[in-house]
């Protein structure tokens, strides 16, 4: 029997044949694309996703060492579990880090806009530290000045910071469950409409979280407790990861980071494989060259079971 039905009226993208068409891609089916410079990767299990993203990392910190010229990056927090795994090879191969610029894309804000202190438990700020840069040698280390987060009173100029120190060699980052990159919300797709030369160009703001992020995270950071998120943050914009020479985005959120939740399994053909578009900001990445790694439970074929 057939059973028709709109989409939630909540949802921001609201082109259902879209929805069904991708929700149709197979496994073996989805690292293909026509943008050839948009490249698709499927590692299989999460331990080898992590050890590839975080070898990813120091191969071009390294590599701008060997060449004599600043390294310059957007880092996410969401995953973190590369960080350990690139703060134990930077140790171990004694590769400092002097020539490193960070640039994180968000962090936590309260309903007035004002960032996250860094001693909170549930900053970004925090959690950076305690994950990656206190865990590298302390003369290994980027000096602290070279280590930025899109806090209070540097967000309305943290793009101009990114463009003084050279500008960013890649973008690091994620999707999530509304198709966000950082904090940047499915729902600020209803100021630029179909402008997606304005979308594109636009920076980092405070933003309201969306409800489909509030219950994201609530999952895997807050032990499932909607009310602990905070209800805004600041965020980089469109602007600052196309404005990136390079984007390098990985989708972990298979069974064994989420155990039984594989929420990120259609988000993620949606942003590759959905019409470009301000409704869902990760499709912005099929059109610049980029890599899009996702773990074999995210790129698993999509199956309706309520058993």
């Amino acid at each position: 029997m057939t059973f028709t039905y709109a989409l939630a009226e909540f949802i921001d993208f609201q082109d259902k044949e879209a929805c069904e068409r991708v929700r149709r891609i197979t496994r073996d089916e989805i690292t293909k694309h026509p943008n050839p410079d948009f490249k698709i990767q499927v590692i299989d299990e999460h331990p080898e996703l992590f050890a590839a993203f975080a070898t990813d990392l120091v191969q071009q910190i390294k590599q701008a060492l060997d060449e004599g010229r600043d390294f310059v990056c957007i880092l996410p927090v969401g995953p973190v579990e590369q960080y350990p795994i690139a703060a134990r090879m930077i140790n171990k191969f004694r590769i400092p880090m002097h020539h490193v610029h960070t640039f994180n894309m968000d962090e936590y804000a309260d309903e007035h806009g004002n960032t996250a202190p860094a001693d909170w438990p549930g900053s970004f700020q925090k959690a950076m530290f305690d994950k990656f840069f206190n865990l590298i040698d302390e003369g290994l280390r980027p000096p602290l000045e070279q280590i930025h987060f899109p806090t209070s009173d540097v967000l309305d100029h943290y793009f101009d910071m990114m463009q003084e120190v050279g500008g960013v060699d890649v973008c690091y980052g994620g999707i999530g469950w509304c198709g966000h990159i950082a904090f940047w919300e499915s729902h600020l797709g209803h100021e630029f409409g179909q402008d997606l030369d304005a979308y594109m160009r636009a920076t980092s703001r405070v933003v309201t979280l969306n409800p489909m992020t509030i219950m994201q995270n609530a999952l895997h950071s807050f032990g499932g407790d909607w009310s602990l998120v905070p209800p805004k943050a600041a965020t980089i914009g469109p602007g600052e990861v196309m404005a990136a020479r390079y984007r390098s985005f990985w989708l972990p959120y298979g069974s064994s980071v989420t155990p039984d939740i594989t929420w990120q399994r259609f988000i993620a053909r949606l942003a590759a494989h959905g019409p470009v578009n301000t409704f869902v900001p990760g499709s912005i990445l099929q059109t610049a060259p980029g890599a899009y790694i996702m773990v074999g439970a995210v790129a698993d074929n999509i199956v309706v079971d309520v058993s």
